[in-house]
């Protein structure tokens, strides 16, 4: 539906089973820090398998956790598709984040969409007061933004050998 998802897509010169291992397997260590990626200082860990949670490790004494996600589809090394909720979300507001790993001549096309908007009200305060465009075109950029972090990251450690 129009006005409804982000989406962006990124080259990554790695295979797609590479592609997908550190997209799951080293998300902290490609998703970006500060307070527009993460609530806290704490790792970001995602569950490597269908119905695992993607979770922020908060800084606080306790180590409590925040579940921002959950695998609703796990098909290794081509599609993982998750249930996406801000921190601002009421219980029944989520939307969904597909990412496609797709073979390419150079290595894997990466497209991430972020979609399900349509759900959550207007005047929501994940969307920062932004009409649907604005936040749509802002959603995108930070999309974008990670998904740059993840091609640097996946290309500066992939060894072949």
């Amino acid at each position: 539906m129009k006005g409804d998802q982000a989406r962006v897509s990124t080259l990554v010169r790695v295979p797609p089973a590479e592609a997908f291992r550190v997209f799951t397997e080293e998300i902290d260590l490609w998703w970006r820090h500060g307070m527009a990626y993460r609530m806290s200082t704490g790792p970001i860990v995602l569950e490597p398998k269908p119905d695992g949670r993607l979770i922020e490790t908060m800084g606080d004494s306790q180590r409590s956790e925040r579940e921002f996600g959950r695998v609703l589809d796990w098909q290794p090394p081509t599609r993982l598709l998750l249930e996406w909720r801000a921190a601002n979300f009421a219980p029944h507001e989520k939307t969904e984040v597909e990412v496609l790993f797709e073979k390419s001549p150079s290595g894997t096309l990466v497209t991430i969409t972020h979609r399900g908007w349509t759900q959550i009200r207007p005047d929501h305060p994940a969307r920062h007061g932004n009409p649907p465009k604005p936040f749509i075109r802002e959603l995108a950029t930070w999309w974008s933004q990670l998904a740059t972090s993840l091609r640097e990251h996946a290309e500066r450690t992939f060894n072949p050998n």
